[in-house]
């Protein structure tokens, strides 16, 4: 078995194999493997054992964390019996290679009105779903970087230790200094004051939801996969569904019609857009900053 250019490691091999036979409740072998293009952070592959399909994820075993808090979020995201969200098989470690087994969904994108009214309806239902504090019980990740979840009394002081302050204090780390990082610890001092008339629900959110990380199932269902969940802002996912598009325009009609959002909410997307320029800027380079600026100029004249 090969993948790309390299031996599909017979250990890896052997260990799903056991791991799929063990889910099936019966022996099967691995009969043809395919790369899957795609992923920024783990490579990809479609293993199949007569005629199943299984999505694999492979990384390098000091990422194995990564795959730790990724069946994890699967997991609490399965609660919501309005999405589709694939099994969680397996995950471990063979070697030099961390690997996450998961169910293979067919799916396809979230590009019509009729997918997107019920994927709005859908998101909803999940976000109906209440903590009793904001956070998560462990620490997870957003893209490949370490994402916080500390429990905080109240969303404001959440936000500002577990979201902007981390990628802040990562951007100085990466070399970023003067009135751009003074900035935006000024913004972080003054947050509370977006909150005034506002206390969110505690609502469970995928974390990361991106037109990538969602999907359409065979019966129209919104599938979601690569979560950075914990409990927050509902408003949060909904801000980055529409930072860099790709969800039509009757998935937002409907989720507002199913929940509608309170008054500030634009000057909040703002906010919670940021985290997540903040994270690209940290991950993929110094292009992210001008508007990372812009952005912060925007919430400290809107705080006043």
């Amino acid at each position: 078995m090969k993948f790309d250019d390299h031996p599909f490691d017979q250990r890896l091999g052997e260990a799903l194999t056991s791991a799929i036979s063990q889910f099936l409740g019966s022996p099967c072998r691995i009969d043809h493997t395919q790369p899957v293009g795609g992923g920024s952070i783990s490579r990809t592959v479609i293993v199949q054992t007569g005629g199943t399909r299984w999505f694999v994820k492979l990384n390098g075993a000091d990422r194995h964390d990564m795959f730790v808090a990724e069946a994890d979020g699967l997991s609490a995201l399965g609660r919501c019996s309005a999405l589709r969200v694939p099994h969680v098989v397996a995950h471990g470690v063979c070697g030099r290679q961390a690997y996450l087994l998961l169910e293979h969904l067919n799916l396809r994108a979230l590009d019509n009105d009729t997918a997107g009214k019920s994927a709005g309806r859908a998101l909803a239902e999940l976000h109906r779903i209440e903590g009793d504090s904001f956070g998560w019980h462990r620490d997870n990740f957003i893209g490949s970087t370490p994402q916080l979840n500390t429990r905080q009394g109240t969303w404001p002081q959440f936000f500002a230790r577990q979201r902007l302050q981390p990628q802040l204090e990562l951007a100085k780390q990466n070399g970023h200094k003067g009135k751009f990082i003074a900035d935006g610890e000024r913004l972080l001092e003054g947050l509370a004051a977006l909150f005034v008339d506002y206390q969110p629900v505690i609502s469970l959110l995928h974390g990361d939801l991106w037109h990538g990380n969602a999907g359409v199932d065979e019966s129209g269902r919104l599938a979601l996969f690569d979560p950075a969940v914990y409990y927050g802002d509902r408003e949060t996912d909904l801000a980055m569904s529409e930072l860099f598009g790709g969800f039509p325009a009757s998935f937002h009609a409907a989720y507002r019609a199913a929940w509608p959002l309170a008054d500030g909410s634009e000057q909040r997307k703002t906010l919670y857009q940021l985290y997540h320029v903040l994270n690209h800027l940290n991950l993929f380079g110094s292009s992210y900053r001008h508007q990372c600026e812009r952005m912060i100029d925007q919430l400290r004249a809107e705080i006043g």
